[in-house]
């Protein structure tokens, strides 16, 4: 009887399988990618942001990557971990050498990876429309952007682990049109009602969207964003662990 591979060989095997059945699913690939360049390309083209900002571009692409990430965490890991759910595949992986935690890992890493592609895409076409961001806030942008991730595939995971997964896909891609519409991603809630707004900042796409246009706009590390996005990734991993089924 051969002996299982090493966790770490395991655990990037996942991830690329992973990866790949969520860039070859045609509705992900929708939301991930075709989607989130419609609207860079259309908050640049269009009025819609000419009260907050001289530049349309500057301001258009920090929310649009703060969309990639709900995209991919929120609604891209959530439905396909519903239907793996529905159809025994994670019952079925978790009783393997991998294990429940490598399948997490796994998730992890096709969450960090179809990130990543959809960043460069993003900036690589925000890059040509004009797009100047500031080189300091680079770095703090990417590490927000990540724990970004990390809150918005942690929720992905709680709502596809509770609930069915017609469900699941409802509720994921309602909340990605919600958030993207009046969650404070694409638009500064600046023209919320000033009784609205204090509890706006306490929506993680607030602080995601909050976060990196201070990063890239003004080279500022926003602190109060990035507890409310850590808070979000504890509270939900934990809530996760707590009531995921696995079946």
């Amino acid at each position: 009887m051969n002996a299982p591979a090493p966790l770490l060989r395991r655990v990037l095997l996942q991830g690329r399988y992973e990866t790949v059945a969520m860039l070859r699913n045609g509705e992900q690939l929708l939301i991930a990618v075709i989607l989130p360049l419609m609207a860079l390309v259309g908050l640049s083209i269009t009025p819609l942001l000419d009260e907050f900002t001289d530049s349309r571009i500057d301001m258009a692409a920090p929310g649009v990557l703060a969309l990639c990430a709900v995209s991919t965490g929120l609604t891209g890991q959530g439905i396909a971990t519903g239907f793996d759910r529905r159809y025994g595949v994670l019952r079925f992986l978790s009783t393997t050498p991998l294990g429940q935690s490598g399948l997490i890992l796994g998730k992890v890493i096709a969450v960090l990876t179809v990130l990543a592609i959809q960043t460069v895409v993003i900036s690589t076409v925000a890059l040509l429309l004009g797009w100047h961001p500031a080189p300091a806030g680079i770095a703090p942008a990417l590490v927000q952007l990540v724990l970004g991730a990390g809150a918005f595939t942690s929720l992905g995971l709680l709502i596809a682990g509770t609930v069915r997964p017609e469900a699941t896909l409802a509720i994921t891609n309602l909340l990605w049109v919600l958030l993207a519409a009046a969650g404070g991603i694409l638009f500064p809630i600046a023209s919320w009602p000033d009784v609205y707004e204090p509890a706006a900042h306490l929506l993680p796409s607030t602080a995601l969207g909050d976060a990196l246009r201070s990063a890239l706009m003004q080279a500022e590390f926003n602190l109060t964003a990035s507890i409310v996005l850590l808070v979000w990734t504890v509270v939900a991993s934990l809530a996760a662990i707590r009531w995921f089924k696995w079946s």
